[in-house]
C-alpha cells in the first residue's frame, strides 16, 4: 500500500510542471505582439489567461502534495505575479481600470504573504523580488495609492542596498539607478500628493449627463474620444519604468476617477501613515469603491509610447485610425523637444528603465543606436535633411512642412527619427485632436487647412515657460517637474501655483479644497457659455460634448488667460499657447468669465498684484460661489461590482475580484 502515495505525488508534480511550462510559453508569446492593435493579441491573451487560471487552481487544490515534492514559496509568488502582470497588461490594452485593481489584489497578496522574502544567497531570486517591487510601485502609482507607494519605495531602497552588499553582479549599478529614478519621480510629482485626483471626478467635475450640449453641431457630427496616443521623448526626463511624468499625468486626466472614496480619505490616509506604518491591506469593499461608476462611458483607450521612433509612432497612429469608429476622434499627445539636447548625458535612466521591465507583453522595442546619421548634421546639431519625409502636393512641395519638427532621435542627430508636421497629414483623413507640448510647437500650425479630409483640432504649447520665481525662462522643464503646459492640461490649480510662485504644500487644506472647487465651477460656467456661442468653429463644437476633450479645451483657455493676464508674461507672445482653429476671442484671452475666476484665485492666494485685471479694485472674491453639488449629481454616481465576469470566463476562476478566496492562507 505504501508505494501508491509516491506514485500519485509524482503524477501531480508532472502535471504541475507541464502546466507551468505551458503557461510560461504562452506568457512569453505575448511579448512578441506589438503594443497596438487588439485582434490577435486579445485572442491570445485569453488563451494565456485560461492556462494560468488552470495552473493557479491546480496548485491550490494540490498544494500539500506539491510542497512535498519540492514546490517553493517563491514559485507560487511567481505564478501570482504573472497573473497580476496579465491583468496589468490587459488594463494597458483596454484602459479598463477594473483590471488595474484586480492586478493590485494579486500584488498586495504576494507582498503580505511574503512569497519572495527568503531569497537567501540566490541572486536570481533576489532579482525576482526587486522586479516584483518595481512592478508593484507602478501599479500603485496608477491607482493613486500614494501611501502604499511611499511604503513600497522605502522597502525597495532597503532591498536594493542589501542586494548590492550581498552580490557583486553587473546589475547592482542599474538597480541603484532604478532607486534614483523612482525617488526623482516621486519628488517631481510630490505636489499631486495632496491635490485633487487628476482623473475626471464626478464629485468635482460636471457629470457627463449634466453637460450642456453644443447647439451649433450638425446633426450626427458630435464626436467622442475613443483612442489616445500619448508619446514623450526627452533626454534625461523624469520617468519610472516606461511612464514619463508627462504621459503619467495625461493618462490619468483621460480616465474616470472611481467613486471618490480615494479623494475623500486621501488626507486621512496620508496623516495616518506619516509615521511609516504599513498601509492597511486592501479589502473587497475598498476595491468596490475604486471601481468607476457603471453609468459612465468606458475610459478612452490609450497607447503609451515611451521614447518611440518615428516609425513606431506612425504605426501606432495608423492602427488607431484603422480601428476608429465613425463617431469618434483620436487624440495624439506628443511631448518632445524641437532641438537637440544640450546635455552631453545620454539618458542613463532609460538604461535602468529598460532593465526594469515590467515583463510587459506590450513593451515597445527600443532602438539602441541612431541610424542614418548625417555627419554634417552631427557636427552642427541640425535636423536631418527634410527630403525624406516632407509632404508634397500636386503642385510641388508644400511650403512650411519641412522647416522643423520634433526631435525623437539621438543626442546629436535625430536621423530618420525627426518628426515633421507633414508626417501627420495622412492621418488627417480621420478626426484628429492634436496636443503638442514642445518648444517647437508652432511648426505644426501648417497642418491647419492642409488636412486630407477632416479638420484637425490643435492645442499647441507656449514656446517658453517660466521655471522659477526669479524670472528666468526655459523652453522645457521636462527634467524637473514636468512640462508646465501639460501640468495646466492635467492639474490647472497646481500649474497656476507654479506660475505665481506659491507652493501648494504651504496652503491650508481647507483653502486648497475651496480653490479646487472654484476651478471646477469656473470650468462648468465657461463650458456652458462656449457651447452657446454662435462664433465657435464646428471643429471645436463637435468635440465639446465629450467630457475629456471639453475639460482639456477649458484648461487650455485657462492657461492662455493666466499668461495673458500675468504682468510678467502678457506682452510676450512666446508664453501664450495657441489653438487651431481659433476659439472665439471672448472664450480665451479676453474672456470675462476666466478673468473673474483668475482674479478670485489670485485674490485668495494674495498675489493679485502679479496680474493686470481690467477692474483690479472690484471685490471679486466669491463671484463664483463654491457650494456643494446637487443631489441629482450624487444620484448619478453609483458603485459598480468588481466581479461582473463580463469579459472572460477565466476571470472568476483566477479569482481576481476576491482576495480572500484567491489567496487562501497557507
Amino acid at each position: 500500500m505504501a508505494p501508491a502515495a509516491p506514485s500519485g505525488s509524482v503524477s501531480v508534480s508532472e502535471e504541475y510542471r507541464t502546466l507551468v511550462d505551458k503557461s510560461y510559453s504562452k506568457f512569453s508569446r505575448l511579448r512578441e505582439f506589438p503594443p497596438y492593435g487588439r485582434n490577435k493579441w486579445d485572442t491570445y491573451y485569453h488563451k494565456a489567461f485560461q492556462v494560468y487560471s488552470k495552473l493557479w487552481k491546480f496548485q491550490q487544490e494540490n498544494r500539500q502534495k506539491l510542497v512535498e515534492t519540492g514546490l517553493k514559496r517563491w514559485e507560487i509568488g511567481e505564478i501570482a505575479s504573472r497573473i497580476g502582470q496579465l491583468y496589468y497588461n490587459y488594463y494597458l490594452r483596454t484602459s479598463d481600470a477594473k483590471f488595474l485593481s484586480e492586478s493590485y489584489i494579486f500584488y498586495e497578496a504576494i507582498m503580505s504573504r511574503e512569497y519572495f522574502k527568503d531569497t537567501g544567497k540566490d541572486s536570481s531570486l533576489a532579482n525576482k523580488q526587486l522586479r516584483f517591487y518595481a512592478r508593484f510601485i507602478v501599479i500603485c502609482l496608477l491607482l493613486n495609492r500614494r501611501e502604499m507607494v511611499h511604503h513600497l519605495v522605502r522597502q525597495f531602497r532597503n532591498l536594493v542596498e542589501d542586494y548590492c552588499h550581498s552580490f557583486q553582479g553587473n546589475d547592482t549599478k542599474e538597480w541603484k539607478l532604478v532607486v534614483q529614478e523612482i525617488m526623482r519621480f516621486m519628488k517631481a510629482d510630490a505636489p499631486c500628493d495632496t491635490s485633487r485626483p487628476l482623473r475626471y471626478s464626478v464629485l468635482l467635475d460636471q457629470h457627463p449627463a449634466l453637460l450642456r450640449e453644443a447647439t451649433s453641431v450638425e446633426t450626427g457630427k458630435s464626436l467622442r474620444l475613443q483612442d489616445a496616443i500619448l508619446a514623450s521623448y526627452y533626454h534625461n526626463e523624469v520617468k519610472f519604468s516606461e511612464l514619463t511624468l508627462d504621459t503619467f499625468r495625461m493618462l490619468q486626466c483621460l480616465e474616470w476617477e472611481p467613486s471618490g472614496s480615494l479623494y475623500r480619505t486621501k488626507n486621512v490616509d496620508t496623516s495616518a501613515n506619516s509615521s511609516g506604518n504599513v498601509p492597511t491591506p486592501v479589502s473587497k469593499g475598498t476595491l468596490q469603491l475604486q471601481i468607476p461608476d457603471p453609468s459612465l462611458p468606458p475610459n478612452p483607450h490609450k497607447y503609451i509610447l515611451y521614447r518611440p521612433t518615428v516609425p513606431q509612432l506612425l504605426l501606432a497612429l495608423a492602427t488607431a485610425c484603422e480601428e476608429l469608429s465613425s463617431d469618434s476622434i483620436l487624440l495624439l499627445y506628443i511631448s518632445a523637444s524641437g532641438k537637440p539636447p544640450r546635455s552631453s548625458q545620454s539618458s542613463a535612466t532609460s538604461v535602468s528603465g529598460s532593465d526594469l521591465r515590467v515583463d510587459s507583453p506590450t513593451e515597445i522595442a527600443k532602438s539602441s543606436t541612431d541610424s542614418c546619421n548625417d555627419s554634417a548634421q552631427e557636427q552642427n546639431g541640425a535636423p536631418p535633411s527634410p527630403h525624406l519625409s516632407s509632404p508634397q502636393s500636386p503642385g510641388g512641395v508644400v511650403t512650411g512642412f519641412n522647416t522643423g519638427g520634433l526631435w525623437l532621435g539621438g543626442k546629436r542627430s535625430a536621423g530618420v527619427n525627426f518628426l515633421y508636421p507633414g508626417d501627420l497629414l495622412p492621418f488627417t483623413r480621420r478626426p484628429l485632436f492634436l496636443v503638442i507640448d514642445s518648444d517647437n510647437s508652432p511648426v505644426f500650425e501648417v497642418i491647419s487647412g492642409q488636412e486630407r479630409g477632416e479638420p484637425t483640432a490643435m492645442l499647441l504649447s507656449p514656446i517658453l515657460q517660466p521655471v522659477d520665481d526669479r524670472g528666468s525662462a526655459s523652453t522645457s522643464s521636462s527634467a524637473g517637474g514636468g512640462n508646465l503646459f501639460t501640468l495646466f492640461l492635467t492639474a490647472p490649480l497646481l500649474a497656476f501655483c507654479r506660475v505665481i510662485g506659491v507652493s501648494p504644500a504651504t496652503l491650508q487644506p481647507a483653502l486648497y479644497e475651496v480653490l479646487e472647487k472654484l476651478v471646477s465651477l469656473l470650468a462648468a460656467k465657461w463650458g456652458d457659455d462656449l457651447v452657446a456661442s454662435s462664433a465657435i468653429h464646428f471643429t471645436w463644437a463637435r468635440v465639446l460634448n465629450d467630457p475629456f476633450l471639453r475639460q482639456l479645451i477649458f484648461r487650455f483657455a485657462f492657461c492662455r488667460s493666466t499668461f495673458y493676464l500675468h504682468a510678467a508674461y502678457r506682452n510676450t507672445q512666446e508664453y501664450l499657447p495657441r489653438c487651431l482653429p481659433p476659439l472665439p476671442e471672448e472664450a480665451t484671452s479676453t474672456s470675462k468669465i476666466l478673468e473673474t475666476g483668475i482674479q478670485d484665485l489670485a485674490s485668495s492666494l494674495g498675489v493679485a498684484d502679479q496680474f493686470v485685471f481690467s477692474n483690479p479694485t472690484a471685490l471679486t472674491n466669491g463671484t463664483l460661489k463654491v457650494k456643494s453639488e446637487s443631489s441629482a449629481r450624487s444620484q448619478l454616481s453609483t458603485v459598480g461590482d468588481l466581479s461582473d465576469g463580463s469579459w472572460s470566463d477565466s476571470s472568476e476562476a483566477v479569482g481576481a475580484s476576491k482576495a480572500t478566496s484567491t489567496f487562501e492562507p497557507r
